[in-house]
């Protein structure tokens, strides 16, 4: 049975407010919703926001919520993060959902788009078109619409969910992480959970034991995804548990790291 929290949270049930966070909404971090919308009485401590990856960012950097699922790239920004967790979003690999796109190879395209959602994709993007396909295009923020516009001379980071949408209209598709595991011989950490306090040991633990919860009940998240009328032509039972790695385990940290090291030392 999970512990009872005290400490922090309980401070937080004395000024009458519950844990804020910020979490990804996007098909991979289903199973983590899951597990804290149904584990325990966690619901009941925390309020649970739904964005997109920046947001998540930008909302733990400016103390709006205290813990976050966020973009790896992220973490050097907050003057004081915290790790809290043994589990992430990642992959060993190929992850299907983090592609530069184009119809040309890569090597000859003069611009990239860069997907607005995400900044350790966009930094992920830079540190490989630098050092491992050894190109300098142009690069280009993108707006929302972006996917549709895309010309022939250029390539454009897709990321997310929308991938699915997109990636057959391209015929050149670089899957970023499955790079980055030839490059750096790490897998690759996209998002992990972060706070910007000191949160107490009782309640990492219970949170932990709601994300294992939700990992352990893949296929009830498959089961609602499809009850729920979802896009029935992604196969989500395959991403989720062969795409999506979800352990913070050793090579992860130190494929984390090498990362961190790399844009904090502005090599990209």
């Amino acid at each position: 049975m999970p512990k009872p929290i005290s400490c922090l949270t309980q401070k937080f049930k004395k000024l009458n407010r519950k844990i804020k966070i910020s979490a990804v909404s996007y098909l991979n971090t289903l199973p983590f919703i899951y597990g804290l919308e149904n584990f325990g009485k966690i619901k009941e401590q925390i309020d649970l926001q739904k964005d997109i990856p920046s947001v998540c960012a930008d909302k733990l950097i400016n103390n709006e919520v205290d813990i976050g699922l966020i973009p790896v790239a992220e973490i050097n920004k907050l003057k004081n993060p915290y790790i809290i967790s043994k589990y992430c979003i990642g992959a060993v690999g190929k992850v299907d959902t983090v592609l530069l796109l184009s119809n040309r190879s890569i090597e000859t395209v003069e611009k990239i788009v860069l997907d607005y959602q995400s900044r350790t994709s966009v930094q992920l993007t830079k540190l490989l078109v630098k050092e491992y396909f050894k190109i300098k295009p142009e690069f280009i923020n993108a707006k929302a619409g972006y996917e549709e516009n895309v010309d022939n001379n250029s390539a454009a980071l897709i990321i997310g969910d929308r991938v699915f949408k997109y990636k057959n209209k391209f015929e050149f598709a670089y899957d970023l992480s499955e790079i980055w595991l030839k490059f750096a011989s790490y897998p690759f950490v996209f998002a992990a959970w972060v706070s910007n306090k000191k949160i107490n040991d009782d309640f990492i633990r219970n949170f932990d034991s709601a994300l294992k919860f939700g990992l352990e009940n893949i296929d009830k998240v498959v089961e609602n995804y499809k009850n729920n009328g979802k896009n029935s032509e992604i196969d989500i039972q395959n991403y989720l548990t062969r795409s999506i790695s979800y352990t913070l385990d050793t090579e992860k940290r130190k494929g984390m790291q090498l990362f961190l090291t790399k844009i904090k030392n502005k090599s990209v």
